[in-house]
């Protein structure tokens, strides 16, 4: 407790506020700015984080997450071409309110939900992340064996409609994981006599390069063939924004309901991993506009779409950290990446997180908070001038990204070796892009593959032991059956609201931008 409670006064310390302010700001500019996303952010700022303490590194990337999951917004009103998949809603009901003269408005109503939902998930991942640690102290080799296994089956969920080609990104990943030495007998593997694939394929230069230099190489392709002029909303500067936002969300009470109601589905749906921001978004928005008293409003600029949308999708950062945090499960691509940081740092999720290092897991918990109300700072003070960031070129920013993307790869382990592997991994995601194959599942299959193994040898020396088969040794495990049927339920639940975002997205006639 005097750990926690020590925890707590250290997220408060000019440096933490610096850096959850940095963080945010940085996030609600990448959200903000089409092509460049939270992912991206996360992917791109990773390797800076090495010279920090870990909780502050964590907190960081988190903050670049919490606040490009507003930053979307920030276009999807005034350019009607959301920053991020998570805002696709959003452009709905904020534009059309832009071109009604406004835009400022559906910003604040976006600032306050945003702001409302993130609290809430941050609470939740406050309050069930340690009990969920604390189960996975009673889990041992077979259980951790089936979670991990159960980290690969939210694959399908985490494709978009794609699964069979989700299937494949997952084995390829798994594949590539085998590269080096195999951890049981000490002996080379794939790595065709070359001493350079010895040490194996680290994290880091993978998802730069799959996530980053990918999307880069993507958006200098826009460039190059030429984009399309989208229409613009100029925003009037006004001198106190502060008593506009009070002005335009004070007396809005009815807007109370679906403000709770779509932060709580946005926590549930993040939660369960392999679904995200995107995904609560568009649940919490059919269900705004079927329990909404005037229905024909929505696609005209109804206040309580963008609500919904905002509140959820915020409320999704803090539930898709709950798993990742408590078994080392993501709950979306972003979660997926920080797990992978959480990892380059060296921490392992679940009890030892908890257990062993409390000031760094209760710092990054604690920090969340002040993300969300940074979010908030900005998102209230800082409209008067997001007409600046639509001035912002991409031919100035691709090629800035990219170098610190061959940075951060250098830096990992001042090789080269990793520049070239990012280099790699970033053909592989311009191809995944080309053939529209998600690239999440392959970090997926990197992350949880060498888990798999160590996992699967473990449990297989303990059925020895127990002189009984490997199926029996562990269907006869309680808590096995257990996390079976979870596994179970979650594919279920994850392809049921898969199905109702499809139906969704088709009512709505948004695309496929999710």
């Amino acid at each position: 407790m005097n750990e926690i409670f020590q925890a707590f006064i250290m997220s408060f310390t000019p440096i933490s506020l610096l850096v959850a302010f940095v963080s945010t700001l940085i996030g609600v500019v990448l959200g903000a700015i089409p092509g460049l996303n939270g992912g991206i952010g996360i992917a791109v700022m990773m390797p800076f984080t090495y010279g920090m303490p870990p909780a502050l590194g964590l907190l960081f990337l988190g903050g670049i997450y919490m606040g490009s999951s507003y930053g979307g917004a920030i276009t999807a009103v005034l350019i009607n071409c959301p920053g991020t998949s998570n805002a696709t809603c959003t452009a709905i009901e904020g534009f059309p309110l832009a071109k009604q003269g406004r835009g400022k408005e559906a910003l604040y109503y976006a600032v306050y939900a945003s702001t409302a939902g993130g609290l809430l998930g941050v609470l939740a991942l406050i309050f069930f992340t340690p009990a969920l640690a604390q189960l996975s102290l009673r889990f041992g080799p077979p259980e951790m064996l089936l979670v991990s296994i159960c980290g690969l089956a939210i694959v399908g969920s985490m494709s978009a409609g794609k699964v069979k080609k989700g299937i494949f990104a997952a084995i390829c990943g798994l594949t590539l994981k085998m590269i080096g030495m195999q951890a049981s007998t000490g002996m080379p593997r794939l790595t065709w006599g070359t001493k350079t694939l010895l040490s194996g394929i680290d994290t880091l230069p993978a998802i730069i390069g799959l996530f980053a230099l990918a999307e880069m190489v993507d958006q200098a392709a826009v460039l190059i063939g030429g984009g399309e002029e989208v229409e613009k909303i100029e925003l009037e500067k006004e001198k106190v924004a502060l008593s506009t936002f009070i002005k335009t969300v004070s007396f809005k009470t009815g807007h109370g309901l679906t403000l709770w109601k779509s932060a709580i589905i946005g926590t549930i749906v993040g939660i369960l991993p392999g679904t995200g921001g995107a995904i609560a978004a568009f649940i919490a928005y059919g269900d705004a506009k079927r329990s909404s008293k005037h229905p024909e409003r929505f696609g005209n600029g109804a206040e309580d779409g963008i609500i919904a949308v905002e509140s959820a999708n915020n409320a999704a950062v803090g539930g898709s950290m709950v798993p990742m945090l408590g078994l080392g499960i993501p709950g979306s691509t972003n979660s997926a990446i920080m797990l992978g940081a959480m990892t380059v740092h060296g921490l392992i999720p679940g009890y030892q997180l908890f257990n062993e290092t409390p000031g760094i897991a209760y710092g990054f918990l604690f920090g969340m908070i002040l993300t969300v109300l940074f979010m908030l700072a900005i998102g209230v003070l800082g409209v008067p001038l997001f007409s600046l960031i639509l001035k912002v070129k991409m031919e100035y920013i691709v090629p800035v990204v990219i170098a610190c993307c061959l940075l951060g790869a250098y830096s990992s382990r001042n090789s080269l070796t990793d520049v070239f592997f990012a280099c790699v991994f970033g053909v592989i995601g311009v191809a995944f892009n080309k053939f529209d194959i998600p690239c999440a599942p392959m970090l997926l299959g990197l992350i949880l593959g060498g888990l798999i193994e160590n996992y699967f040898l473990k449990t297989v020396m303990l059925a020895n032991a127990a002189k009984q088969g490997l199926l029996i040794y562990v269907v006869t495990r309680p808590l096995c059956i257990v996390i079976i049927a979870l596994c179970a339920y979650l594919i279920y639940s994850n392809s049921k609201d898969a199905i109702k975002t499809s139906k969704i997205k088709k009512e709505l006639g948004a695309g496929q931008r999710i």
